[in-house]
């Protein structure tokens, strides 16, 4: 069977004015009525907010039919996805999450549109779950433009395919393959008429990975398709379905952005960071044994004032789960953690420390979260 083309979201040819109009006009009414978590949305461009700082879209605009996805704390899963469209055109819908703005709609607490000039490093970690009786991509999604536009297309797409199940293929044709972030690609390149598009297929399927999305940024500037004078609009993580797709999920996403000049080491960041100095350093201590491991985490507030309601933000490597917890209210169990003060510790001065530990079970090889962020600023490691 002859493979398809990949169009992006927003301007398909030769459909592409009409959609765009479209999608533009259902996102600013949805903007305004986003639905909260832990529930369905079912509407064309239904969207709700998780964890406080990411946004959650339905995003159908492909087809008349239906499909609904379940919103979780952590992401999202396509529990309903009626009906198919021909794997030689568009995809019917890119059920996603993100950070950043998407036509006029932006998650909070974001930095996005920032420039590429002004970003130190951008880490971001995504977790999927994959079914085999649809046609699809999984998709990460990184937008550059020349001007910090928050509504439309953006003018370059990079496309990361952590996988692809039956005959579709990106937009374009390949020009070669790549290692980046140490990994293997086989890298495509094209234009849908409406915008660039940069490419990069993983030659299996990858079900999760934390990565530095400047990485891939780079690429784009180094083949002509992005300037450092551009800004990064947001970055996405979801599906393309083009036949069925329930049961497809992304079950953790974080992405942070911190600022700063190229090159420079930067804070590692964590999820929900809006950029900046560090202010609170963290020593994340463990005991591990076959199945099962305890954390010790230490949060230390560097800054010179005190912090109040303290939340400390960090995303669990996958396949690692919290079974118990002391000294904190953490939730949820899994991917995107948020640990919360509990009433006797609700407060930090200046130069002082906070601990609390959890037990937890993991499966393949254990990891340590790779960033923190304390009240939405990222923290280092001690």
């Amino acid at each position: 069977m002859r493979s398809s083309p990949h169009y992006p979201r927003s301007a398909r040819s030769p459909w592409g004015a009409l959609l765009t109009a479209l999608v533009s006009m259902a996102a600013l009414l949805t903007a305004a009525s986003a639905v909260q978590a832990d529930t369905t949305i079912c509407e064309t461009f239904g969207t709700a907010t998780v964890q406080g700082r990411y946004i959650v879209q339905n995003n159908r605009w492909g087809t008349g039919e239906s499909q609904c996805i379940a919103v979780t704390d952590s992401g999202f899963k396509v529990v309903r996805a009626d009906g198919s469209v021909p794997t030689n055109g568009a995809p019917k819908s890119y059920p996603s999450v993100y950070n950043g703005c998407h036509y006029t709609n932006c998650s909070p607490g974001t930095n996005l549109p920032a420039p590429l000039g002004g970003i130190a490093t951008a880490p971001t970690s995504i977790s999927y779950a994959y079914v085999n009786d649809a046609a699809y991509n999984a998709s990460y999604d990184i937008w550059l433009d020349p001007s910090p536009r928050k509504d439309g297309v953006s003018r370059t797409e990079i496309m990361l395919w952590f996988n692809k199940v039956g005959p579709v293929q990106p937009i374009g044709s390949p020009v070669g393959t790549a290692t980046v972030a140490g990994r293997q690609w086989e890298v495509w390149s094209g234009s849908n008429g409406s915008n660039d598009v940069l490419s990069f297929v993983a030659p299996s399927a990858i079900t999760s990975w934390t990565f530095d999305v400047m990485d891939f940024v780079q690429q784009a500037v180094s083949r002509g398709l992005a300037q450092n004078s551009w800004y990064l609009t947001s970055v996405q993580a979801g599906f393309e379905p083009w036949q069925n797709g329930a049961g497809l999920a992304v079950t953790s996403f974080s992405s942070v952005v911190n600022l700063g000049s190229p090159g420079d080491p930067g804070d590692p960041g964590g999820p929900g960071d809006p950029g900046g100095s560090s202010t609170c350093k963290v020593a994340y201590a463990t005991n591990v044994w076959q199945g099962g491991f305890t954390g010790d985490v230490t949060v230390t507030n560097t800054g010179s004032s005190r912090v109040s309601d303290w939340k400390l933000a960090f995303t669990l490597p996958a396949g690692q789960q919290i079974t118990h917890a002391w000294n904190a209210n953490v939730s949820p169990s899994s991917g995107s953690v948020t640990a919360g003060n509990v009433g006797y510790n609700a407060e930090i001065a200046a130069g002082a420390q906070a601990s609390f530990g959890f037990q937890g079970t993991y499966s393949g090889t254990f990891a340590k979260p790779s960033a923190f962020s304390l009240n939405g600023s990222a923290c280092t490691l001690a």
